[in-house]
């Protein structure tokens, strides 16, 4: 039997862990179980670190702790899934493709910033949404120390007040200081449609984020969207001209592309819509997670964000299913009750609330050592010792903050 998970993000990794966890529990051997992880790189990109200094830094390495629970790490990207012949097509860094079968499927593809056609986003327009955008637009950075002052040099427009946007937005004028000297007139502004920022966070939050916004200097328009970018700047729908040497495109996600080939309801996101076990109805041996699943987390009609909080448990659910299924065995439904946030605001601190509600909870230098604790010890990967790393993978067990 084959159990092939695609992704070796948050999702990914953790349904590995699981599934090898069950594997080991139930006493069955990986020669009569395989589990087969596919990726292009045996590494976890700690995705939500790519706002931060020195993001070449931000991965992690996976091969030993897959080689300590016996997972098959399968280097290359998937291009296509064939769920009636059971077998995905592997697309090798030389270019060649071959099929790997599987009796049961893990989709942990994750999701990929949305980019519009507007003009110039694609030629103008830097990001942080992969390692390699995220090192990208430190190089830009870097590179501005080298251009004359005046021209939009030392001003940065975020496109997108949601939290990638206000992390990126409040991060710049620290990052800028350092690149261009603290005489620099850096000049941050945020842009969204939304006529509030960070629109999701609700009233309760939003006082805190505003207060920071001013005491960083960060601007804001909103209510409006974009309508185009050039070498110099960006031109907003009001007809307003920002001269920005550098623009950052935050402003929304959608699950890889992958998702389309399986043959399933999907939401506006893309995202497979999944059962309590993580199944995709209809669909036989396919299970779908992190941020390629619609899940409902609890009985109150709250669904999984896009967010490597919700990834982490989901896909340590969905590993275990899948291998479940297989090893003959009781699924474990999905269940997510807790949900925090806690937002990086840059030199102003951080913010940390809880529930649904976003209830505040900590502020200011407090939160903010809780977001660092949270970004560079919680998130990472477990060490490569089998007990440990399979432990860390139970699925009532994996962070429910």
């Amino acid at each position: 039997m084959r159990l092939v998970i695609i992704g070796a993000g948050f999702a990914g990794m953790y349904a590995a862990l699981s599934a090898a966890r069950l594997r080991d529990i139930q006493g069955t051997t990986p020669e009569e179980l395989e589990i087969a992880l596919v990726s292009p790189e045996p590494r976890l990109v700690v995705r939500p670190r790519l706002y931060e200094r020195n993001p070449e830094t931000l991965a992690a390495p996976l091969a030993d702790v897959l080689k300590a629970i016996d997972v098959v790490y399968v280097q290359g990207s998937v291009d296509a899934v064939d769920t009636e012949a059971r077998t995905v097509q592997i697309v090798n860094q030389k270019g060649s493709r071959e099929p790997l079968s599987y009796d049961r499927l893990v989709v942990a593809t994750g999701s990929r910033l949305f980019r519009p056609d507007i003009p110039g986003l694609a030629e103008h327009g830097f990001s942080v949404d992969s390692l390699d955008d995220a090192v990208a637009l430190d190089k830009h950075l870097h590179g501005l120390a080298q251009r004359p002052a005046g021209n939009g040099r030392d001003t940065v427009v975020v496109v997108g007040g949601g939290f990638t946007g206000i992390e990126a937005g409040t991060e710049m004028p620290g990052r800028l200081r350092e690149i261009l000297g603290k005489d620099a007139k850096i000049r941050v502004v945020i842009v969204d449609r939304n006529s509030a920022i960070a629109p999701d966070m609700g009233a309760g939050p939003r006082p805190i984020i505003e207060d920071a916004l001013r005491k960083l200097g960060v601007e804001t328009r909103l209510g409006v969207g974009v309508d185009s970018l050039d070498a110099s700047g960006i031109t907003l729908s009001s007809g307003e001209r920002i001269e920005a040497a550098t623009v950052v495109w935050a402003a929304g996600m959608r699950a890889a592309p992958l998702t389309a080939q399986i043959s399933a309801e999907r939401d506006n996101f893309g995202r497979l819509v999944v059962d309590r076990d993580l199944r995709v109805p209809g669909v036989q041996g396919v299970f779908a997670t992190g941020d390629a699943a619609r899940a409902a987390c609890d009985n109150d009609g709250n669904n999984a964000l896009m967010s490597c909080q919700h990834a982490t448990r989901m896909g340590a659910f969905a590993g275990n299913n899948a291998a479940a299924e297989l090893l003959g065995v009781p699924a474990q439904p999905y269940h997510q009750k807790a949900y925090v946030t806690c937002l990086d605001l840059g030199e102003a601190g951080a913010l940390f609330t809880r529930g649904w509600e976003r209830k505040v909870e900590m502020v200011g230098d407090v939160a903010k050592k809780t977001k660092q604790e949270i970004n560079t010890v919680w998130i990472y990967p477990p060490k490569a010792e089998r007990a440990a790393a399979l432990a860390s993978a139970d699925p009532q067990r994996v962070t429910d903050l």
